[in-house]
């Protein structure tokens, strides 16, 4: 299908070529050929975004995607309470039904926010069939996406899915070096190596207790690279902040959890003055809304504070404000997918790259010539998501999702009450 994308201020987020007020994206065949301004229309079906604002998808680098039926009932849980209850009773009486229900209605409710990639760090694999239903129904919602086996002791169940190509595609979600014996995380990153997988784990995670440094054993033991993805990095030592940077390792920064559950600090401005490239992530939908604008606000509201203190302890204008607000529309696009192994893909808007697109609304007075990428962190939100294509399919038009939304709600909700009665 070929569609040309006419009128918007598209934010490439391509070195050298940034905001271009009043441009054109002709997609042809799901792959970007051109972005400018009078593009030939010819065989094209003409996609209207004169007053909109033309991005690159968001990449959610870390999203337990199962739990989106499940949403708000973590608003007052602490980390321990939240492994407790939701980890160790709800996850377990999940059926693969269910798996289904609630796989659908995250992704679905992904791509109404925007987000056309998404790491589904699935810690709910129980079974082969609870994995298999995961991956359909995230191939049925035409997200783009990895799906994190959740269970990597489970060797058959991992190399049997390795195969899995499109825009679904699986990797490894370890528990980590942090909560598991150490040979035992290092054959989990082997195995993702040898099948040539992105790895993901938690670590840094929560301030209590001795701090165990993780992050040290593995890049002491060599298993640190850029196919690895770590999840919070809340406590990690400033040494471990430039070895992982150095590594060229993927970081996920997930700011309301980690701020609402105890994990510690978020790390997004220790990465990011360390040279390092973080992405956002929502983490559990249990306590967050399962879209990244809000992560991206959450993120610059906590460096700013920092920043602000900083000022003021030292007598400086306070006003003097870092980061910019246009960083972290970054760490959603081009450093999420660059986490994702996918930089050759998306995550930006130029000639060659895969066509995941949103076009979004509520910045008119704005979208004729000034800068908006630090105006879509600040003031955006997913209701403002007008359009958006994943590989160059339209899943959203006009406000509303080809799919129907409404539907997945209902029968996963369904699901949702039955296992927390039970």
């Amino acid at each position: 299908m070929r569609y040309l994308v006419q009128g918007g201020h598209v934010v490439t987020m391509e070195p050298g070529v940034g905001e271009l007020p009043g441009a054109d994206v002709l997609v042809d065949d799901g792959r970007i050929v051109a972005v400018g301004e009078g593009l030939d229309d010819a065989g094209a079906e003409v996609v209207d975004a004169r007053g909109l604002v033309v991005a690159p998808g968001f990449a959610d680098t870390h999203r337990h995607v199962w739990q989106a039926p499940l949403r708000g009932i973590g608003a007052d849980m602490s980390l321990g309470r939240y492994l407790a209850e939701v980890l160790g009773r709800i996850a377990t009486r999940y059926s693969p039904r269910d798996m289904w229900l609630a796989t659908y209605l995250g992704a679905l409710e992904a791509l109404d926010a925007g987000v056309t990639t998404v790491f589904d760090w699935c810690n709910a694999t129980q079974s082969p069939e609870h994995a298999d239903a995961s991956l359909d129904a995230l191939g049925q919602a035409g997200i783009r996406a990895l799906f994190g086996h959740g269970d990597p002791d489970d060797e058959a169940g991992v190399r049997r899915l390795a195969g899995t190509r499109g825009l679904v595609t699986t990797a490894i979600a370890t528990t980590g070096a942090e909560f598991l014996p150490f040979d035992l995380a290092s054959r989990h990153l082997a195995l993702a190596r040898e099948l040539g997988m992105v790895a993901s784990m938690h670590v840094g995670v929560g301030t209590h207790g001795p701090r165990v440094r993780a992050v040290t054993r593995l890049g002491e033991a060599g298993l640190l690279g850029p196919d690895l993805l770590l999840a919070h990095c809340n406590t990690l030592g400033d040494d471990e902040v430039r070895m992982v940077v150095g590594s060229g390792a993927g970081v996920s920064v997930t700011p309301v959890v980690e701020c609402m559950m105890g994990h510690g600090t978020p790390a997004y401005g220790r990465f990011a003055a360390a040279g390092g490239t973080p992405s956002l992530g929502v983490d559990v939908p249990v306590g967050a809304r399962p879209d990244l604008f809000e992560q991206m606000r959450a993120a610059l509201v906590v460096e700013r504070m920092h920043a602000n203190r900083r000022s003021l302890d030292a007598g400086a204008d306070p006003a003097t404000v870092v980061p910019a607000a246009a960083d972290l529309l970054r760490a959603a696009t081009v450093d999420g997918a660059r986490a994702l192994g996918l930089a050759g893909r998306v995550g930006s808007l130029g000639p060659g790259k895969r066509a995941d697109v949103i076009l979004v609304a509520g910045l008119e007075h704005l979208a004729g010539g000034a800068p908006v990428a630090g105006a879509l962190v600040a003031a955006g939100a997913a209701v403002d998501v007008r359009t958006v294509f994943v590989d160059g399919r339209i899943v959203k038009r006009d406000g509303h999702l080809v799919a129907d939304l409404a539907k997945a709600r209902v029968e996963a909700e369904e699901a949702a009450r039955r296992i927390l009665a039970a």
